[in-house]
């Protein structure tokens, strides 16, 4: 301003001055008037509306978003001369989204920042990244009554204010647990394929792939457990690299089956080390935060004693089917227990494959079906020994007698009619392995399941 002559100065200062003056009712009007119902309306789409629509309209909006992106940017030009149709687009958008995996375009046909795109969308469509979101809005519904703590120091407001408190440690822990595990899984990926395994490299070479980018890609797809590799291949071209599978399976668990039991282990050393009241609290009043993957210590060790059961006998039975099959041919044992290893993991919820699926038995086939049915969430110990459960067995449904009848070990454990039609189907898919093969006109996996359930 002081290098401007002296009449152009003085004509700035009272155009500001007029600005002001004119605009300054205008702000006025907007404080006072529309900001209070803007508040209000979003107070109350925040924290009135259900969450399931929460979800719908986060989903749609951010498939939108991803969409404008996919489309606004360039494909790969080592690609076909033919732009992607803007259907296949939106609907890759949607299945990175809601971590689905599955695309009608070729993953190596899109760019670079194409590829970036995608890593964002799978990130944000993560279980642990919206559970995140979940416990902010918690957060910020609770914020207000932990206000008056200070004010009113009665015991409920004294309850508001250490749940506040939990949330806000919880929403820290939950974040921490999701960089690390991003930031950890990369470093690994990263350095296996460019110190120790130069096969994995000249893979990468060979697609035109950025190591670095694709070590990224992988880690939040694996984590996020939605299957997306950027090759045409999936995981196919690094079936002898033993090494990144053994280092991509732990991401695959804490990302989903095992999550609730580490982070429940994570709060227990927090607790240990630090003795805060907030850590403690969220070990014993895990149900009054709302934070549904935040359970009972009895309950995440069930969860964890099932889901390695259920992958110890999948990584049984894998390898007594496709041991000698053509899937695993010219590789020896250590390979093999790994690739099986890393299959069965993979089978439940994430996608990511090493062999060939139209190669596997039809025995298999039927098992990663029901692996595939079975949630996350999945307890197959009985509930009714837990203190903490609400559920209770049919054989002490009588109050009035004040005995608890504790029903047998084999009652407990029985399976819906569901589960004995699944193994009554692989049983068969087993024993008619030859004929499925030799007349699969006449043996096929659907007769064979009409006629279980038949």
């Amino acid at each position: 301003m002081q290098f401007l002559p002296h009449h152009l100065h003085e004509m700035m200062e009272k155009y500001l001055v007029l600005a002001h003056e004119k605009s300054d009712p205008i702000f006025k009007f907007i404080d006072k008037k529309i900001k209070p119902y803007l508040s209000h309306g979003f107070e109350y789409l925040l924290f009135q509306i259900s969450p399931y629509w929460h979800h719908l309209f986060y989903y749609i909006l951010v498939s939108l978003l991803g969409y404008i992106c996919l489309k606004g940017t360039k494909q790969n030009s080592s690609a076909s001369s033919n732009s992607h149709h803007e259907l296949n687009l939106f609907f890759t958008s949607v299945s990175a989204t809601t971590i689905s995996s599955m695309s009608t375009i070729e993953m190596e046909n899109f760019s670079t920042t194409q590829l970036i795109v995608l890593v964002i969308l799978m990130f944000s469509g993560g279980e642990v990244f919206l559970s995140l979101l979940g416990l902010q809005i918690r957060k910020l519904k609770h914020k207000k009554r932990a206000r008056n703590h200070v004010l009113n120091p009665n015991p409920s407001s004294q309850t508001e204010g250490i749940k506040y408190k939990s949330l806000r440690a919880l929403n820290h822990v939950v974040l921490v647990y999701l960089l690390v595990s991003h930031i950890l899984g990369y470093i690994f990926v990263s350095l296996y394929i460019s110190i120790i395994s130069p096969s994995a490299n000249n893979v990468l070479e060979m697609k035109k792939l950025e190591s670095h980018l694709f070590s990224l890609f992988v880690t939040v797809s694996t984590f996020s457990n939605c299957g997306f590799i950027p090759t045409n291949e999936n995981m196919m071209p690094f079936n002898k690299n033993s090494g990144l599978l053994l280092i991509l399976i732990p991401q695959i668990l804490f990302g989903n089956k095992l999550y609730p039991s580490f982070l429940r282990l994570v709060i227990y050393v927090l607790d240990k080390f630090t003795k805060k009241e907030e850590y403690n609290y969220m070990l014993n009043h895990h149900a009054d935060l709302g934070y549904g993957l935040l359970i009972s210590s009895f309950k995440a060790f069930l969860l964890s004693v099932t889901a390695i059961g259920l992958i110890g006998i999948q990584f049984l039975v894998f390898c007594f089917l496709e041991w000698n099959s053509i899937v695993f041919q010219g590789q020896n044992w250590y390979r093999k227990l790994v690739g099986s290893l890393f299959q069965t993991v993979n089978s439940r919820h994430s996608g990511e494959s090493i062999v060939d699926i139209s190669l596997l038995s039809p025995a298999t086939l039927a098992l990663f079906v029901v692996m595939m049915y079975l949630p996350s969430s999945t307890i197959f110990v009985p509930l009714s020994y837990d203190k903490e459960s609400t559920i209770v067995s049919e054989n002490s449904q009588n109050k009035r007698s004040g005995k608890k009848e504790e029903s047998s070990f084999i009652q407990n454990l029985k399976f819906s009619p569901l589960s004995y039609l699944a193994i009554f189907v692989i049983l068969v898919c087993i024993t008619e392995s030859t004929s499925l093969k030799e007349d699969p006109l006449n043996f096929t996996v659907f007769n064979i399941i009409v006629e279980v359930v038949r």
